[in-house]
């Protein structure tokens, strides 16, 4: 529960002009299926050949949506819109596109271009399918027409399964916990539900102690991980322990896909695992840090301890949190350093979280854009008409809340929100909510709003409290002063007229039930700091490591 003088949090100015971007991506219909093509929009350049598909943009733009929920709990509805857009592109032909399109070994195998080299094993180059192919159809599986109901194809529902976790917790209901269709192969329909997708991928972690594979023949750490954090937030909505299956496999991977040297600093990590061929694909030394460093945000939050390990080893390699060194930037990609500015913001590694921050400012080209100047995005000197949505979203993530806000995302869910005082029918994106909390000491919901859209600034509009336990006693100040302009339109909610701009609501509703503010700002499970290393990097305390590692659910 908020306590007096303790700091709330808001959608700051670049949280809100990214909010507007990825509103306008996902409410903007656009065709997915074997007849259309995604918006140019969404992103399917980033990270080729592994990532160039546009469904990676859905899932790395779901990453803000939890984050920004926590800091306005008290309004969801925009988030919950987003969402379910994310959801519906995913369940589509453009989804799974490359499950469903690249069939059998790649006939180009031996005219790959050099910058590919590097992926494929040496002793293979020339007769190899590249990360990205898929090839539905390999032996020993034959070709499987369900994208999720498949042996391989672990990042499209892996990654799914997060998407659908991302909606369930920002909505509050179970809408895909009944069953929904999948297109597959052929633009055959498959049904699925939320809670049958989550089952599969616990199981067949369970069942392969290496992991499941995404491409025929290849096992990712980054996607496994992946997959296991969409497991760890459906658990923790429903009070399950699917997640339990990913503790076996990060074990298995400590052993078997790194290798640490008698210095104690990291020596290899494998970027994939392909156990027909019984090869690894690794880099040298510095490099490999980075396949480390890509899976840690996905860790962390289910292994505080194992993803906070891998952090530290590959910051180390780097030397990345040296004052006074250039920042090491090897590969010639923006979710490296990205991940590394996600990873020591949420830490708390201020050192390098500092040199990052100013390595991304310097050479990623943030910046507002519209006709308004009312969105923002990062567009990293590519020349292009939009933010690149992959990169961009990872690099918003420090943008949205204080450290531990990302482990709080997939480990704390307040359902209490959803029967609290909650701020809706907001007319987004003329109006917009910086700032929307029920401070139950006060019996008050706080709500700060901006001009979402700015020449729609001065326009009269309404918007509507529900959830409030009796409106005898209600009051509303508007900046400071006695409100009038509001009405009683049901037994539990009222109607308040306002005008388009900034303006900070206080309205009197009594509430007192359950803690209902921002989950970041609040008694933090992971941050109780009982060390710190010479970066200043928070450690999360032994009962936030014993309470993942030892609880009911798992």
């Amino acid at each position: 529960m908020r306590t007096a003088g303790e700091p709330t949090i808001e959608l700051n100015e670049r949280s809100r002009g990214w909010l507007r971007h990825i509103w306008e991506k996902a409410t903007t219909a656009d065709d997915w299926s074997s007849e259309g093509e995604p918006h140019q929009w969404w992103d399917r350049e980033s990270t080729a050949p592994m990532c160039a598909f546009p469904r990676f943009d859905l899932s790395e733009t779901s990453y803000a949506l939890p984050l920004m929920a926590d800091a306005t709990p008290a309004w969801r509805e925009v988030y919950t819109e987003i969402a379910a857009g994310l959801v519906e592109r995913s369940t589509t032909f453009w989804g799974a596109i490359d499950w469903i399109t690249l069939i059998g070994a790649d006939p180009n195998a031996d005219a790959y271009p050099p910058e590919w080299m590097p992926y494929l094993p040496e002793n293979l180059r020339g007769r190899y399918d590249p990360p990205g192919w898929t090839g539905n159809g390999k032996q020993p599986w034959g070709l499987q027409p369900d994208p999720i109901g498949s042996d391989g194809n672990l990042f499209y529902r892996g990654f799914f399964n997060l998407i659908l976790g991302v909606y369930a917790a920002v909505s509050g209901d179970d809408r895909y916990r009944e069953p929904f269709e999948v297109t597959g192969y052929m633009d055959r329909r498959f049904e699925w539900t939320h809670q049958d997708i989550a089952g599969l991928i616990s199981s067949q972690l369970g069942a392969r102690p290496e992991g499941p594979h995404c491409e025929n023949t290849k096992i990712w750490p980054f996607c496994v991980s992946g997959a296991g954090l969409g497991l760890r937030l459906y658990d923790t909505l429903h009070g399950d322990s699917l997640n339990k299956t990913y503790d076996g496999w990060i074990e298995f991977a400590q052993q078997h896909y790194m290798g640490i040297d008698r210095r104690g600093e990291l020596e290899w990590f494998a970027a994939y695992y392909d156990p027909i061929e019984k090869a690894a694909c690794s880099f040298e030394q510095p490099v490999s840090a980075y396949m480390a460093l890509i899976t840690t945000p996905y860790v962390y939050p289910q292994r505080p301890d194992v993803g906070q390990r891998f952090y530290e080893l590959a910051v180390r390699q780097l030397g990345w949190d040296k004052i006074g060194h250039e920042v090491v930037h090897l590969l010639d990609d923006p979710r490296l350093v990205s991940i590394g500015l996600l990873m020591a913001h949420e830490l708390g590694d201020t050192t390098t979280e500092t040199r990052l921050r100013d390595y991304a400012e310097e050479h990623f080209e943030p910046r507002f854009f519209g006709e308004e100047s009312e969105r923002f995005g990062w567009f990293f000197g590519f020349d292009e008409s939009w933010p690149r949505g992959q990169q961009s979203a990872l690099l918003m993530v420090p943008e949205l809340g204080p450290a531990g806000a990302w482990f709080d995302a997939f480990n704390r869910h307040d359902r209490g929100r959803f029967s609290a005082p909650t701020i809706r029918g907001v007319d987004y994106p003329t109006l917009g909510i910086s700032r929307a909390y029920n401070d139950t000491d006060a019996g008050e919901l706080i709500v700060s709003t901006y001009a979402a859209t700015p020449s729609r600034a001065g326009r009269e509009t309404a918007v509507k409290v529900s959830g409030i336990p009796g409106l005898s006693a209600v009051r509303v100040l508007l900046d400071g002063t006695e409100h009038a302009g509001w009405r009683a339109c049901g037994e539990d909610e009222i109607e308040i007229e306002l005008t388009v701009g900034e303006t900070e609501l206080r309205i009197l509703t009594g509430y007192r039930g359950g803690a209902q503010q921002p989950a970041s700002t609040g008694g933090d499970s992971r941050t109780a700091v009982v060390g710190s290393n010479s970066r200043g990097l928070a450690r999360p305390s032994a009962a936030a490591v014993a309470a993942i590692a030892g609880c009911s659910c798992c």
